[in-house]
């Protein structure tokens, strides 16, 4: 019988009681059998809630406990370099939620201190674990598009509570690194390649100082293009269309995809503006955050690749560092 990595969860954020934790709890090779909080009566309020055999009154309790063997760190942005080494020094591979990092030079130090390791360590895009993706990379590898020339992704959500995390600027809040990380990983991840330039408007939110509005364009080799808009004060809206000389491809739920109910990719041959052209592909329905925890798993126990290291997510940051830039510089920046 294979044995089970025994999880340990630093925190108690939202993303880990909504989606990650439920995931593991149901995967085939992992089980949380650790949760820490600064917090002891959280701790153990999520432990209980989970039926998690221990809860810590802190971080450190946690990453010495000889009987976990994996981290899943969801803490602040602020929090995702520092406590992930930390656990590394303790001998225990990391999941680390999305953005891996602050920027690119954070990110570098951590990819230094994974290498010394020589243990796992993982950016939480949990989206490239579901099969809507990996079809859409499909199509476009094979040409059903034509040529790829430009991706238009949306993604926003609407978070004026000043107690957010993602409302809080000093500790890594706002909209581009919360949501639009997103937009640039899996333009990437189309394009297979690097972007070159970058340009960028952004709007802050006077009282709370965080990127709120974010309009950006990627430039890829050979001309081609990524137009995102992300932000965290407009409605909830998601959309990814990517566009081809022979046809166009919609993701009408890309990021957070209901982890029981099918999905489908909108294909149109651009024939005409009625639909004529339209076809539905039907995508299983997909749990991607246990996807995400068995991918790992494997990785730990098997010595299986992970499905991106730290370069990709280095390569992320250093894309959005450039849009940062951009937004400061009005001009042309690159990555």
């Amino acid at each position: 019988m294979t044995r089970k990595i025994r999880w340990g969860v630093l925190g108690c954020a939202d993303i880990a009681a909504k989606a990650v934790i439920p995931a593991i709890q149901s995967s085939r090779l992992g089980r949380v059998t650790a949760m820490a909080s600064r917090d002891p009566a959280k701790a153990q309020a999520m432990a209980d809630r989970f039926s998690i055999t221990k809860a810590y009154g802190s971080y450190e309790e946690l990453l010495g406990d000889p009987e976990v063997d994996a981290i899943y760190n969801p803490l602040p942005n602020h929090l995702h370099v520092p406590l992930t080494i930390r656990a590394l020094e303790h001998g225990k591979p990391v999941l680390c939620e999305k953005p891996i990092a602050l920027d690119a030079t954070q990110a570098m130090e951590l990819a230094a201190a994974q290498k010394a390791a020589g243990l796992p360590v993982a950016e939480a895009f949990m989206v490239r674990h579901h099969p809507q993706w990996k079809k859409a990379r499909a199509l476009v590898a094979e040409g059903a598009l034509g040529e790829v020339r430009a991706i238009q992704t949306i993604f926003s959500c609407h978070l004026d509570d000043p107690a957010n995390v993602r409302n809080q600027a000093d500790i890594g809040g706002g909209g581009m690194l919360d949501v639009g990380c997103y937009a640039v990983a899996m333009a990437r991840f189309l394009f297979d390649t690097e972007p070159v330039r970058a340009i960028a408007l952004m709007e802050r939110d006077p009282a709370f100082g965080t990127d709120r509005l974010t309009s950006g364009l990627l430039v890829f080799p050979e001309g081609r293009q990524l137009a995102l808009t992300c932000s965290t004060q407009l409605a909830l809206t998601q959309k990814v269309t990517v566009l081809g000389t022979r046809g166009r491809l919609e993701i009408p739920i890309p990021f957070n995809a209901p982890a029981d109910q099918p999905t489908v990719l909108l294909f149109d041959d651009g024939r005409d503006l009625v639909g004529g052209g339209r076809e539905e592909i039907a995508v299983e329905a997909v749990d991607q955050y246990r996807e995400q925890a068995d991918a790992f798993c494997e990785a730990v126990l098997f010595g299986k690749p992970l499905t991106t290291g730290l370069e990709d997510a280095i390569a992320n940051m250093k894309a959005i560092d450039a849009l940062f830039r951009s937004a400061e510089s009005g001009c042309w920046e690159e990555p």
